[in-house]
């Protein structure tokens, strides 16, 4: 089968590598469309040494089964699919807060990913979906779920109902179009994403209908929004995100660009901010966008570009040198 595989720092190849074979309780995908994530732009930077040279990335991904290993999952079935292969044993499984296992690992990190014609997976990872559900929407379940999850996770801290609060979502890739669109749909007004790159900006004023500013070249008013999202995790956003936000405000943090960075611990402190983390879903959260998503919450997915498996490399250099407008770029095998 042909797989995109990425071979050494900003680069990926499409290769011949062997067809899986579903272990019991496993099927094989035969991958219909996957995203690419911002997960796999840091591996492609040579930024994460959790993904090593030689590895298929990929974990957005929908498809039908071409092959089963596992009772009552039958071929030509289409699933997405939840790519943290948990352990459904531990304290966080069973809490229902399987994002949080003590003993997960991944698809695309731990084992061959969905940039590929073809990927295996525990059965107990896929996620039922209606099956004229179009691709485009199934594919994009994995970073709207993030979104979802973030979202609903900061509920619990605000002091006032959602749409009653003046917004910052800073980055508009696939996690801040996702948020703007989920935060659109509750009934948010007061909405202002921020995004660097000018094609993008266009994009999603469009798509969301929202004001959008380019941080790089307008400051951020200091202490206006009573939430913020930082969909992007770098040291400048962290430090944005805390000067964005009021007093008694809330901080959802969900990007991962940046390992780590200082934050202003004094004004979190004394401004009783509450700042909070989020790892992107629960299985819960998976199934209630697949819903969301069929009843097009987040749009009509005009802001997803599509382009053959073949097309990878050049797909990944135009994210990093900004020549797309989308916030999501879709590989079809």
């Amino acid at each position: 089968m042909k797989a995109l595989v990425y071979t050494q720092p900003l680069e990926v190849q499409l290769l011949e590598r062997p067809m899986p074979e579903p272990a019991p309780g496993e099927v094989v995908l035969a991958i219909e469309a996957v995203g690419i994530c911002g997960s796999d732009m840091h591996a492609w930077h040579g930024h994460d040494p959790r993904r090593k040279p030689g590895l298929v990335l990929g974990h957005e991904f929908v498809g039908r089964i071409a092959s089963s290993n596992a009772p009552g999952f039958e071929p030509g079935t289409r699933f997405t699919g939840n790519p943290l292969i948990t352990c459904g044993v531990c304290e966080y499984c069973m809490q229902g807060r399987n994002n949080l296992c003590a003993n997960r690992t991944m698809v695309g990190m731990t084992r061959p990913g969905a940039f590929a014609e073809f990927m295996s997976l525990p059965a107990g990872s896929l996620i039922a979906m209606p099956q004229d559900l179009d691709v485009l929407r199934a594919v994009v379940t994995e970073p709207a779920a993030t979104a979802w999850h973030a979202v609903n996770l900061s509920m619990r801290s605000l002091v006032r109902p959602l749409h009653e609060c003046r917004v910052l979502v800073i980055g508009g890739g696939a996690i801040g179009m996702t948020a703007a669109l989920l935060l659109r749909h509750i009934g948010v007004a007061g909405l202002v994403v921020t995004e660097l790159n000018p094609l993008r900006r266009v994009a999603i004023a469009r798509h969301v209908g929202c004001d959008t500013c380019d941080p790089g070249a307008e400051p951020l008013p200091e202490a206006a929004f009573d939430f913020v999202i930082d969909a992007v995790g770098a040291r400048a956003t962290r430090i944005q995100a805390l000067q964005a936000v009021k007093a008694g405000g809330v901080v959802m943090h969900v990007g991962l660009q940046d390992w780590a960075s200082e934050i202003d611990m004094r004004r979190l402190t004394l401004a009783e901010i509450a700042l909070l983390g989020t790892y992107t879903y629960t299985t819960a959260d998976l199934r209630a966008t697949v819903d969301a998503l069929a009843r097009g919450v987040f749009g009509d997915m005009a802001w997803v570009e599509q382009r053959p498996l073949a097309e990878g490399q050049r797909a990944f250099a135009d994210l990093h040198e900004g020549r797309s407008a989308a916030a999501k770029i879709v590989l079809r095998p």
